[in-house]
């Protein structure tokens, strides 16, 4: 981490700042694999007035070299005092769709941790409810295949995985929604397209 010299008013700044700044909220939605999250936009909104209310700016500096995509977050207070923090990642799909999502990535994480917030679930209490005693039974699994549409959603999310792990992981969320359905076809297509990506990767 780098610093002024000296920091004690935007310190003060900050605390005042994460007095009154709240948690971003996940509210945007992957309507394939049903999960929520919060994106950049939903934590620069929740940061930025608050921050820019108590004169401190945000910066960010995204740079790649060598196949590691990089961000400088920088806090500036308007007495000239900064503190900032690099935060870097590797990439595997070194194109400019998989080195814009690590950069993304880069940019969400670190501006959440260095302004002291969490990404909050708004519906983590129902997630966590018990079920009725009278719902525990499991319905039968309906039985369908997977529409073009579907498919090709998971396509997408593959190509533009940004490094293997990732390609992974939306593998799984992949396999997951066609097993709901019970459709063995599109798991085997699925498998087929995780290969070639990976297969990238390996380039």
């Amino acid at each position: 981490m780098l610093k002024s010299e000296s920091i004690a008013a935007l310190a003060k700044a900050i605390a005042l700042s994460q007095l009154h700044v709240e948690n971003a909220l996940k509210s945007s939605t992957n309507p394939h694999f049903k999960s929520k999250y919060a994106d950049l936009a939903e934590i620069l909104n929740t940061v930025r007035p608050v921050f820019s209310a108590n004169g401190i700016a945000i910066v960010q500096t995204p740079t790649f070299e060598s196949g590691v995509a990089s961000v400088e977050t920088m806090l500036c207070h308007e007495s000239g005092e900064f503190i900032s923090s690099v935060c870097s990642s590797p990439v595997s799909k070194q194109d400019a769709q998989g080195i814009g999502s690590a950069i993304t990535y880069l940019r969400r994480y670190s501006l959440a941790a260095m302004c002291g917030i969490a990404q909050e679930d708004d519906d983590g209490h129902q997630a966590v409810a018990p079920a009725p005693q009278q719902q525990r039974q499991s319905a039968p699994t309906p039985k369908r295949k997977l529409s073009n549409d579907e498919r090709e959603i998971c396509v997408k999310d593959m190509k533009a995985a940004p490094d293997l792990n990732a390609l992974q992981e939306v593998v799984k969320g992949s396999h997951a929604l066609a097993k709901s359905v019970d459709d063995k076809e599109s798991i085997a297509f699925f498998n087929d397209c995780y290969k070639e990506c990976a297969a990238a990767f390996a380039d």
